[in-house]
């Protein structure tokens, strides 16, 4: 494109952008930039969380047990309960799952019925579902920001390690992403329904605190438009459609009229527990996180609001930039900073207003630059974006570089229960074998102090049982939902709101068949170092980054030959029980 063309003035529409009488004069104030067009920009980001799918971690234990574990008890009927599925609690809602347990239940009856291989097609689904909804983003963000914006959002978004994180998580957070950006694209693309719609989904079916983030769409329906009557009809609208869907779906499971939003509300705000008992960290611990995940990309979006406003009040050129757009993340912060406990995924719903926030910022810093070195005198340039070819790219790509050497940092450091996971179905399976050998009575594969890393059960061979043997950690631990027609309608026994320890989960270590357990070199009685024990084996080791003993270079980003020769490692181990083989019904031939 050569400069004469760039300088011209915006005259024609995409087809997918209804240009308004305000816009339209924006348009003739912005220079035409190139931004990628929306089905290559959707074959960039679909390629990321694609990416995601396949080599991210599962970050989080609640991740595991309270979502990918139910979901395998609906799909196979077997998987690990926590307390929060207990009808006596009913915090969690089985409609969630049924999201992306149906498209797993269609590719395991007529695809592959290799539970290993449903488990990746269902992260996938949820990359692919990601990826949707956030070209609608960034289509609204073309229109709502301009090209110049959108092409920086995608370019920060494809390579961020929080997004990578965050993607094709199994968790109502992320599902809360998700519907933030089908939320705030309608809103900036005047499709009110579906603004109010998505906010509504989110709230009923992902995460009830979401419906925080449509505090500025309700402000400017409300306040800015006075179109209050279409607000509340909108919303009634919306709760009409949701609640009974996801009421019934979690009625018949808990066996009673359950709203799980209004249950989990009141857990976290009413109860005398509440979830302090989880744990509590101090403000930095989201500082820290913001900054690891996004690296200077963080506080660059924490001031674009600020910059924002001191850039309007020296009469410094925003054109389409306007405040309540970039309020929602602020919103959020200043309500999960303020709590006690903290969680990295308590974060996720507002990891694309942090990308936006970001790209704010840097267009903010363009036009400062514009107005301090580039405006009048010899060297005069008219318009901010005519310096992009001079600089924008070199620090936005540094930002890149950065997300995407942490991303490959997770995948080399921390990858290894999903690579033990995977191991599993050899170890179940001999290659020597024409078919896989059948046991006589259930394997027991048992974890102690890595029971929070076990991936689930998806990786689990046919006739495989998870089981838990003692460790340092005294809280409650899940156990097996029951067998039988409406077992997730009965209460079961053992089970606490208190997180309090729950000794009949603990398997004796005598009856595993495998374990899995890391080699520490604190040890303790109820966490020895078991590849000294004479009953067990290894039979399978891979490495773990070992992030106490390791650089803080080398366990922040990746950076070739170092991260592999200076950084510590632990061997994480699966090891067989020697005096207690495994006897099978067939020996595998044919």
């Amino acid at each position: 494109m050569n400069r004469d063309r760039r300088k011209a003035p915006i005259s024609t529409k995409r087809e997918d952008e209804a240009v308004s009488p305000i816009e339209h004069e924006y348009k003739q104030l912005e220079p035409l930039t190139w931004s990628p067009e929306v089905y290559l920009a959707f074959k960039v980001l679909i390629s990321a969380r694609l990416c995601a799918a396949v080599w991210s971690n599962i970050s989080d234990c609640d991740e595991t047990y309270n979502y990918w574990e139910p979901t395998h008890y609906l799909m196979y009927g077997s998987g690990m309960q926590t307390w929060e599925y207990s009808p006596l609690y009913a915090i969690r809602s089985y409609a969630y799952l049924w999201i992306y347990a149906l498209p797993g239940l269609v590719y395991d009856n007529l695809l592959q019925n290799q539970r290993m291989l449903v488990f990746y097609f269902m992260r996938c689904v949820i990359g692919f579902v990601e990826a949707g909804c956030e070209i609608y983003f960034y289509r609204a963000i073309r229109r709502k920001f301009g090209d110049h914006v959108a092409k920086l959002y995608v370019l920060l978004s494809t390579f961020s390690a929080g997004m990578f994180i965050s993607s094709t998580a199994f968790l109502p957070s992320s599902f809360a992403m998700k519907m933030l950006m089908v939320s705030y694209a309608a809103w900036w693309k005047q499709n009110l329904f579906l603004a109010v719609f998505a906010t509504a989904l989110s709230v009923f079916v992902g995460w009830p605190f979401a419906g925080a983030l449509g505090i500025p769409i309700a402000i400017d329906i409300v306040f800015y438009r006075r179109e209050i009557q279409q607000f509340v009809r909108h919303g009634i609208l919306s709760v009409m459609i949701i609640l009974p869907i996801v009421m019934a779906i979690d009625t018949f499971y808990f066996g009673k009229s359950t709203i799980a939003a209004l249950n989990i509300v009141a857990y976290n705000v009413f109860s005398e527990h509440g979830p302090n008992l989880y744990g509590t960290e101090p403000l930095s611990f989201y500082l820290k996180n913001g900054v690891i995940n996004f690296n200077y990309a963080f506080p660059m979006a924490l001031a674009a609001l600020p910059l924002l406003l001191l850039t309007k009040l020296y009469k410094v050129p925003t054109e389409r930039l306007q405040a309540l757009p970039l309020l929602g993340m602020y919103i959020w912060f200043a309500i999960f900073f303020s709590q006690p406990h903290k969680e990295e995924r308590f974060l996720f719903p507002v990891y694309p207003l942090i990308n936006l926030n970001a790209v704010v910022t840097f267009d903010l810093i363009q036009r400062w630059a514009h107005r301090l070195f580039f405006k009048g005198g010899a060297s005069s340039i008219k318009h901010h974006l005519e310096i992009n070819e001079k600089w924008w790219l070199i620090p936005l790509m540094l930002s890149c570089f950065l997300g995407m050497s942490r991303s490959i940092l997770l995948y080399k450091g921390y990858h290894a229960p999903i690579t033990t996971g995977m191991e599993l179905g050899r170890l179940a399976n001999p290659e020597s074998l024409n078919r896989p050998p059948v046991p006589s009575q259930p394997v027991h594969l048992c974890v102690g102090k890595e029971w929070y890393r076990f991936p689930n059960s998806f990786f689990l061979p046919d006739h495989w049982e998870l089981h838990f043997i003692k460790s340092e950690f005294r809280g409650q631990l899940p156990k097996p939902f029951e067998k039988g027609k409406f077992a997730t309608r009965r209460i079961p026994t053992d089970m606490n709101d208190a997180n309090k320890e729950e000794v009949s989960r603990y398997f004796p270590l005598s009856k595993c068949n495998y374990l899995i357990d890391s080699e520490t070199v604190v040890v303790s009685s109820r966490e020895p170092n078991f590849t000294k024990h004479p009953d067990f084996r290894v039979v399978h080791s891979t490495m773990f980054l070992d992030t106490a003993n390791s650089p803080i270079y080398s366990r922040l980003v990746y950076i070739p030959l170092v991260f592999e020769t200076k950084s510590s490692f632990i061997k994480y181990n699966i090891l067989e029980n020697v005096k207690l083989p495994i006897v099978y019904k067939n020996n595998g031939k044919e």
